[in-house]
């Protein structure tokens, strides 16, 4: 066995939440590339389509699946048909994400609850629903999806900053938790990568200079610069790597 037969995923199952678009997307395909058959969760069917598509036409099998990782019982359904269809869940990959920018004393209550459905309890509901399989099976990965605004503050994000703080003190207690058990469960935290959430703002020649100038890099991430180390984080490679956040955002949280 050679060190690139570690990171291939044949014969894996991945579960991605949010593959519809945007980095999950991205990242659904690399692990799709890696060998994983994958089971795309997102709410909106039409892109989630497409994206199984390329799946593939990578050569591994897809499954799409419409769902909202807020509502248990949908995320409890969805995990329930990928088992009944590929017999297991090995990999979980949980991205799906809200965000609303807006001073914190502008934002209703209902607004910060589906913050906070989405991005922190729907990773609780797609780690509770795979886990008893993993256990069993005493095999498992799981890769949260949180942000540097999880560690770093920014103005009009403290819901969702407050979200992927939660995110990540979850991938730790997880890690801690799951160990015994042989899965492992880390968390990659970009930092600003254009997606659909954040489109209309980098669109904006002020904003983006503005968000852009305290990143070393000077630019925005590429979504497939995620797809490596979502491989990597979800093969035999990293059987020893557990409870770690790993950054990504040219340099940001360095400086």
């Amino acid at each position: 066995m050679g060190i690139w037969d570690d990171l291939r995923l044949d014969g894996r199952v991945a579960l991605v939440t949010g593959a519809s678009r945007g980095l999950g997307r991205a990242m659904a395909l690399a692990l799709a590339e890696a060998g994983a058959d994958v089971v795309l969760v997102a709410r909106s069917r039409n892109e989630l389509l497409d994206t199984a598509s390329a799946v593939t036409g990578l050569g591994r099998r897809a499954l799409a699946l419409t769902a909202d990782v807020a509502v248990e019982e949908e995320i409890s359904g969805a995990v329930a048909r990928a088992v009944d269809t590929y017999g297991a869940v090995d990999i979980l990959v949980n991205n799906s994400g809200v965000a609303t920018v807006k001073p914190l004393v502008d934002m209703p209550p209902a607004e910060w609850r589906r913050i906070l459905d989405t991005n922190l309890t729907g990773a609780f509901n797609c780690c509770r629903a795979v886990g008893p399989g993993m256990i069993a099976r005493r095999r498992g990965k799981v890769v949260n999806i949180a942000s540097v605004l999880g560690m770093r503050g920014l103005a009009g994000y403290s819901a969702y900053s407050a979200s992927k703080g939660g995110l990540l003190a979850l991938t730790r207690g997880l890690a801690v938790e799951w160990a015994r058990h042989n899965i492992q469960v880390n968390a990659i935290a970009p930092g600003w990568f254009v997606t659909s959430m954040n489109e209309h703002a980098f669109a904006e020649p002020a904003v983006r200079e503005r968000l852009l100038r305290d990143v070393p890099a000077r630019r925005t991430g590429r979504p497939e610069e995620l797809g490596s180390l979502v491989v990597y984080l979800a093969s035999t490679a990293s059987d020893y790597v557990s409870g770690e956040v790993v950054v990504v955002d040219g340099g940001f949280t360095a400086g």
